[in-house]
């Protein structure tokens, strides 16, 4: 069996002027980053917004699982299949993180003959989006100690400054760090850590921006700390959002890349959805609705962490409307949560099955209820389902009037999510009464409890007195409306990771709440989540590596 990248590496890839001009983007709104990937100038893409809108499908999932799920490979593959069935559709996913490209998730460009290329390239530097954020990120942080250095003017209190560094890998030693150390000429002492790229406030800000301008009006909204006398203390107050708007300007502009199928996608910005809201860029989506009659995204992790966030976070600020949904599973990810060991996944067990479709119909029910979007269950299909496990999923799902459809686009690409693509068509065409969660006048702690009650299925959440008086003054102070972000595990309905199926009753406590403010939501830490993974025991960096000929292997 060939392996995701020797399936790419063989792929026949049009030029990315081709694929522009399949679009109807003209070569001189272009900008190639090599043959096959460019980014799309925003005055062009600005001069779309009187078009009328393609419809928008969310694909999301059950609870990720070791056994893997297959989102990113369905959404890829559900766009081949609508294009196949002369829908003129276009991908919109998120970038990779070289944290778990290096780690252990592994990279975000599908899998088997449903991927985006050039593979190695979208799962490695790209066009170097993440590194401007980085670089973004890490002037502000500069700028505030080399602020304090030159005698502090703004009186910024050294104890309470809340803007972390970050840095595109996983390195759980930066998680918490001393510096200034050596004496004076290197600033004050003071603690300080690191996060991941994707869980920049710098991050959420690109991907919710609508414009250059819209940029640097967020970036400059950061708060970075507060003043001895407890007074927020901005960006702008350090004018550093102008050379942050600089280093982003030309990352703004989305990135076109091309399905195995030659069909466009857009590959633009990627904060995680257990720790950041789970969702590639505004423009990008925006973009690809006036190109498109349908356009295929996906939120990140299952449909309690990226679709909420998608719903509440992305679509209240935007406007957008999923007119469907697909929500991911396999039967063999079910079996896991119904207490199966992974090693023994492909032996037939309706009894497990039985008991792991509760996370799937929990799911399904926050879609269709909590959201108000039309569903579909897709089902990536292993040689090992059996027809009794089958028949066991559709039945259950056809109790909750939903329909299920076995996908195969892993092996037989867009021909194999034809059936799914006609399914998405046919609830697409009756439209949506999509719903949010909470609303913007609830109150901080009401809008957690009730993503926590409604969406995790959750008898009460709870925080320290601290947490709780932290929350109450950014209520007093104007935030209140802001939506929630909740930063938690993917792996569970709870904050413990080792829970599977879908529990109920247990406590979420919130740990610790961080104010995005150019962002503009609440960042919502619960249990033990980090937002700076570490690596595994065993790294994916060990088998990546390039042969004689320049070739890079072992790459997923």
């Amino acid at each position: 069996m060939q392996s995701d990248i020797e399936i790419a590496q063989q792929a026949k890839m049009k030029k990315v002027i081709d694929v522009a001009s399949s679009l109807g983007i003209p070569e001189d709104s272009i900008e190639p980053y090599g043959h096959y990937k460019a980014k799309i100038s925003l005055d062009y893409l600005n001069t779309l917004k009187g078009k009328p809108d393609g419809k928008l499908i969310l694909v999301t999932a059950i609870s990720p699982t070791p056994a893997g799920e297959g989102k990113t490979t369905t959404t890829v593959g559900l766009g081949d299949a609508l294009n196949r069935i002369g829908k003129k559709t276009v991908i919109c996913l998120r970038e990779p993180s070289l944290g778990p490209v290096f780690g252990v998730k592994g990279g975000a460009a599908g899998g088997g003959h449903a991927q985006i290329v050039p593979m190695e390239d979208i799962n490695l530097h790209f066009t170097g989006d993440f590194s401007a954020i980085a670089l973004a990120n890490n002037l502000l942080a500069a700028m505030i100690d080399n602020h304090i250095n030159h005698g502090n003017q703004l009186d910024i209190d050294p104890r309470r400054i809340t803007w972390k560094r970050v840095v595109d890998m996983n390195d759980r030693a930066l998680r918490d760090i001393v510096i200034g150390t050596g004496g004076t000429a290197n600033g004050f002492v003071r603690q300080d850590g690191f996060d991941i790229v994707v869980a920049s406030e710098v991050m959420a800000i690109f991907c919710l921006a609508t414009s250059v301008q819209d940029l640097k009006q967020r970036l400059g909204d950061i708060v970075i700390g507060y003043t001895r006398d407890l007074k927020a203390v901005h960006a702008r107050d350090l004018q550093a959002h102008g050379a942050m708007t600089v280093l982003l300007k030309d990352a703004l502009k989305p990135n076109l890349v091309q399905t195995l199928e030659n069909n466009p996608a857009f590959v633009h910005g990627g904060p995680f959805a257990n720790i950041a809201h789970g969702c590639n860029s505004v423009i990008a989506t925006q973009s690809a609705m006036k190109l498109g009659e349908y356009v295929v995204t996906e939120a990140g992790f299952g449909a309690d962490l990226g679709a909420e966030k998608f719903i509440d976070i992305k679509c209240r600020k935007t406007g957008l409307k999923p007119s469907a949904c697909v929500l991911v599973a396999t039967i063999r990810a079910l079996k896991y949560h119904g207490g199966k060991d992974v090693k023994e996944l492909n032996t037939e067990d309706l009894e497990a099955l039985q008991k792991g479709l509760v996370n799937l119909e929990r799911h399904v029910a926050n879609v269709t209820k909590n959201y108000g979007l039309p569903c579909v269950v897709s089902i990536n299909r292993f040689t090992h389902d059996t027809e009794a496990e089958i028949k066991l999923v559709t039945e259950r799902m056809k109790a909750l009037d939903v329909n299920v459809v076995l996908a195969e686009h892993w092996a037989k690409g867009g021909e194999g999510a034809e059936a799914l693509a006609h399914e998405v068509v046919r609830l697409a065409e009756r439209g949506s009464d999509m719903t949010y969660v909470y609303e913007d006048s609830d109150a901080l702690w009401d809008k957690m409890k009730k993503v926590a009650t409604k969406i995790y299925g959750a008898a009460d959440i709870s925080a320290s007195a601290k947490v709780k008086q932290q929350l109450q003054t950014w209520q007093d102070a104007g935030y209140g409306a802001y939506p929630i972000c909740v930063a938690k595990t993917q792996s569970s309905f709870s904050i413990d990771a080792s829970l599977r199926g879908a529990p109920s009753g247990h406590v979420v406590n919130v740990r610790e709440v961080r104010l995005a403010a150019g962002a503009q939501f609440i960042v919502m830490i619960c249990g033990d989540v980090m937002t700076m993974p570490g690596l595994p025991k065993v790294p994916s960096a060990v088998k990546i590596d390039i042969d004689e000929s320049g070739k890079i292997i072992g790459l997923f």
